[in-house]
Formats: C-alpha cells, structure tokens, sequence
C-alpha cells in the first residue's frame, strides 16, 4: 500500500508523538476488551435465566435468577459506559496526535516552499500549492491514525473473537472466515480504480483552488475589463469538473462499500442458517448462538472497516505523494558558507559574462558584464522584456546565472549565506505589493524592530506621511486585503518607506515614481536622492526624472548590455538611449 521510503517518512512525523501513541494503543486495548465483553451478559440471561442450563460457579455464586438478571442488566449498562469514557479518550487523543503531525507537516511543507526558487515558483500554480499546504497534509492523519490505528484495533478485536469463536464452536468460525477470500477480492477488483478517482479529484480541486486565486488577485483587471461573467464562466466549469471528479470517486466507493456489505451478508445468512440448525440438533446452545452472532456482527465490522479504511488510504496515498512530491524538489539555491561582516556590503558588484534563460528556447540574459562601484547609481533602461529585472535579480540571489557569475565585493555571490546576501539589499519592485496588515507592519517588513521614529522618518521621507496621519487609526490602520484601500500611488509611497526603512547598502527600485502624480514625483525623487547617498543603487528607469542624478545609464537589448554612460554620453552617440530616449521617455516628460 506504502512503499518503505515512504512509510519511513512518515513515521518520522510519529516518533516525536511516541508517548502519546502507546497510550492509544493501550486504548485501543481496554476498547477491544470491552468489545468481546458485550455479548456474554445476553448469554447468562438466556442460558442460565430463561433456561434450563446450569450456570457456572462463579455466576451461580451472584444469586438467585433475579439477582443474576439485574447484575447482568448493570453489567450491559457498566460496559458501555466504559466502552464510551474509553473511546472518547482514544478519539481525542488520536485527533490532537493527529492535528500535530499536519501541523509539523505544514511546517516543513511550507518553510520548503519559501526555500525554493522563483524559477520554481514561476512554473507551479500558486493555487495548487495551497492545496497542498492546507488540504494534501491531511494525508498523514489519515493515514497514521484513520490507517495504521484502524488497522491495529480491527485487528486485535478480529484476534480476540476468533479466539472465543473456536471454543464456541469451531466449524461455524471456520465458516466465517471464509468471507475473507472474497472481500480481498473485491479490494483487488477496485484499489486501481479508487485510485485513477482520487488523483484525477485532488488534480480538479486544485484547478479550482487555482482559479479562484489568480481571479480574485486579479479583481481590478477583472472589473475594469468587465470580464466578471466570463470568469464566472470559466470558474463554475472548473467547478462543474471538480464535483463530477468527486462523484465519479464517490460512486467508486459507494459501489465498492456496497459490495463489500453482500459479501458480509452472504457469510452472516450462512451462518445464520447452520447455527440455527446446530441448536435444534441440540449441538448448540441458543445463548452461545447469540454470542457467536453477536460476534459474527462485531467479526465483520471490523472486517468491513479494514476495507473501507482501504480505499479511504488510496485517497490519502494521492495526497502524501503530493506533499512529499513538493518535499523532494531540491532547492536549486544553495546556501554558503561566507557572511557580511557587521558594517554590511561596500557594494561593488561585477556581473562576468552573465547568462539566463527562463526556459529553453528564449534566453533572458546573454553575456552581460557590468562593473558597478560601491555608491554608484546606476540607472537601468531598455524596451519591455529587455531584461532589466532579471538582471538586478541575480543580486539577491532570486535566481542563479546558467553561465558566468556574479560578485559582490570581489566575492561570487553564491559563496554568501542567502539570508545574509538578502539582508544586504533593499527593494522596491512592481507592482508595489502591500500586505493586509497595518500602516506600521507594512513600512517595518523588512525591520519589525524598528522604532516608532524611524518608521516615521522613513515615512516622511516617501512623503506618505501626512496621508498616514489622515487614516483612522494613523501607523495602526489596516490597509485591507492587495492594500485595496490605497491608491496605486499611495502603495508605491508606502513600499518606497519600507525600502527606505530597510537601510541597506544595496539598493533595488523598480521605477519607484511610476504611479506618482508630478508634484509628489518631485517631492519623492528629492527624498530618494537623500536614500542613495553612500549606497550602490540600481534604478529600473521608464521616466527622465528618474535618470537625472545617475553616475551611469546601462542600455540593455535583448539581454545584452548595448550601451554603458552618461546622459550626455550616450545623447551624444545618438544610439541605442537616444532612440529610446525621443520614443519612451521625452513623451512622458514633455
């Protein structure tokens, strides 16, 4: 059902519940106990009450039939109280040690997939990975406790009343038993087939995760280009898929439960019909026929269960292959041994011969050499999808280049700890991306311990401030889900404070004005010529006013780097920048 490697795996979620473990397995014990007790205080009242039969010293020595009758009336009641306080327990504890193992799961699940790369991320749907996160992990309850647990206790009350069904009367169990065969059968005929509907129902379900992710991310484009009954279209077909792949696996398992339930029939009316005759032959007592049916119930619930359970771990089987699917994608950054020392990056950055390509056929980069001194600006230009983030994303190691390298302070930047290398950068990108937490958590991202003042400061110099102090609760006020409560030019100030906070040596800023109306532009790019001193700074540039006060305007083509000076410079070569100059930027400002 599992194979080895797997189960190992999951057994390392169990060790650390150990403790908690045996106690259910103790449970699982006193319930199996109280199980084959049940039956026997019929028995008493029908041999050795309402019949004829000698009772046993021990229960002889209780009384007169009276007093028999009401110790085996309080026996019944005294062992379902027990059965119930004992079960109780075992449910509770079986859930809460299940409960820990999805959330240990989750964690691992979740840190793996903050570790990996974008080149990762870039190719999954984020909504399937949700899926994955919050529903897949299920699968290590199910499969611990609904699974292995189920199986021990159906199969110690199977022992136990095989056990006393040979003394009763060995034929009739031998009988019984021959139910077994054609249960396994039928589990035969329909794992493969459980399975094909379980996979193809968690495929659809994520699809529809996936859906409404990307659709409701997405709600202003959906509105503004009046797309909502087409996506509504689109997610009830989703929708429409993903219940007809759960009735398909439904109608699998009802039909397979159902068969299971005419096998276990067969073998009961059998019984049954050979019992009855063995008392009337005298060969059998009616009490011990009451027990042995009462057994013969109990004999094959478990039996049931243990079937059931069957295509219930196929379903979990799909998930954990799942999860574990994710787990086993090596991260393709690898962490180094060098760190910064305490006073941070000087901030030289050398890019050597540099290529990238997000997939085979088009390459993002190709032979890039850049030589950046620490303090310089650098403004980045070129047409769409000439590669301009990409080639500033390989400075905090987002990606790792396929050919050639990149260095920071003389050093490849693969040899730094990634957390470190991270730390040294601070980052302003497109769309600015505003988290559903407060004013103060959104500009302290990048440093929660930053003080009041501080965020103040940094907020002040993005020129967001005095709109914060208009906001109903000031530093404490909830920008909403996307920061819908925002304009596109507030949220571009508010992560320009957040990078400013940040205090790095290096700094990123993907068109940080883009949003901004001219006179807060103005008021912005002086608080940001103040950011820059002293830091390496790279500004992804499709404005002029973002191109006054570079050292250096790289031109980048297609993924190489066709043209490296200054504004006079390059206007002088009437080039590449100058073309792109009278076509992209004068427009804008003039």
């Amino acid at each position: 059902m599992i194979g080895g490697k797997a189960s190992r795996r999951i057994l390392a979620y169990v060790y650390p519940h150990r403790w908690l473990f045996v106690l259910a397995m103790a449970l699982v014990a006193v319930t199996t106990s109280l199980e084959l007790l049940k039956p026997w205080p019929l028995k008493i009242v029908v041999d050795h009450i309402l019949g004829d039969v000698a009772a046993p010293g021990w229960i002889a020595a209780l009384g007169q039939p009276l007093e028999l009758l009401l110790f085996a009336a309080l026996a019944i009641v005294a062992i379902q109280v027990f059965l119930s306080a004992a079960t109780f327990f075992y449910n509770t504890l079986t859930v809460a040690i299940g409960h820990r193992m999805i959330n240990e799961l989750r964690n691992v699940l979740y840190a793996h997939l903050q570790r990996l790369s974008l080149m990762f991320h870039s190719r999954r749907q984020v909504g399937d990975l949700m899926y994955r996160v919050s529903a897949d992990t299920f699968a290590v309850q199910t499969l611990v406790m609904n699974g292995l647990l189920t199986i021990v206790t159906s199969a110690a009350l199977l022992i136990g009343m095989f056990a006393i069904m040979v003394q009763i009367d060995w034929r009739l169990t031998l009988l019984a038993l021959l139910v077994g065969p054609a249960l396994m059968f039928v589990i035969v005929l329909f794992n493969r087939a459980i399975v094909r509907a379980a996979e193809r129902m968690v495929e659809r379900e994520s699809q529809v995760y996936s859906l409404a992710s990307w659709s409701l991310a997405a709600i202003r484009v959906v509105q503004a280009y009046t797309k909502e009954r087409e996506e509504h279209t689109r997610f009830m077909a989703a929708s429409r898929s993903s219940l007809d792949a759960t009735l398909r696996l439904y109608s699998a398992q009802t039909l397979y439960n159902g068969l299971v339930t005419i096998v276990i029939a067969c073998g009961t009316a059998g019984i049954l019909y050979l019992g009855a005759h063995a008392v009337l032959d005298r060969e059998l007592l009616l009490g011990e026929l009451l027990v042995f049916v009462a057994y013969l119930a109990s004999l094959y619930q478990p039996i049931d269960t243990l079937t059931q359970t069957w295509g219930i771990l196929q379903s979990a089987r799909v998930g954990l292959r799942r999860v574990f699917e994710v787990l086993d994608v090596e991260a393709d950054l690898r962490d180094g041994p060098r760190t910064f020392p305490e006073t941070g990056a000087r901030g030289r950055i050398v890019w050597q011969d540099v290529a990238f390509r997000y997939d085979v056929t088009v390459p993002a980069l190709n032979g890039v050499s850049l030589a950046v001194e620490p303090g310089e600006r650098i403004a980045i230009v070129g047409p769409t999808g000439a590669g301009k983030s990409t080639m500033l994303s390989l400075i905090p190691r987002f990606f790792d280049p396929l050919h050639g390298s990149i260095a920071i302070d003389d050093v490849d930047a693969r040899a730094y700890r990634i957390e470190a290398l991270r730390r040294q950068v601070s980052m302003m990108l497109q769309p600015p991306l505003v988290f559903p937490l407060t004013v103060r958590e959104n500009i302290a991202y990048g440093r929660p311990e930053a003080s009041d003042a501080e965020i103040a400061a940094a907020a002040a110099l993005a020129r967001i401030d005095t709109r914060i102090a208009q906001m109903p609760d000031g530093y404490a006020t909830r920008v909403g889900d996307g920061g819908l409560a925002l304009s596109e030019g507030e949220k571009q100030r508010l992560t320009i404070a957040r990078a400013i906070l940040r205090n790095a040596p290096i700094l990123i800023l993907d068109e940080p004005t883009s949003a901004l109306d001219a006179e807060t532009e103005a008021l912005v790019v002086d608080g940001l010529n103040s950011l820059t001193k002293g830091r390496t700074t790279f500004v992804i540039a499709h404005r002029l006013s973002t191109l006054r006060g570079a050292d250096r305007i790289v031109v980048l083509d297609q993924g190489r780097i066709v043209e490296v000076g200054t504004f006079a410079e390059l206007m002088a070569k009437d080039d590449a920048f100058a073309r792109l100059y009278r076509t992209q930027f004068r427009p804008l400002d003039g």
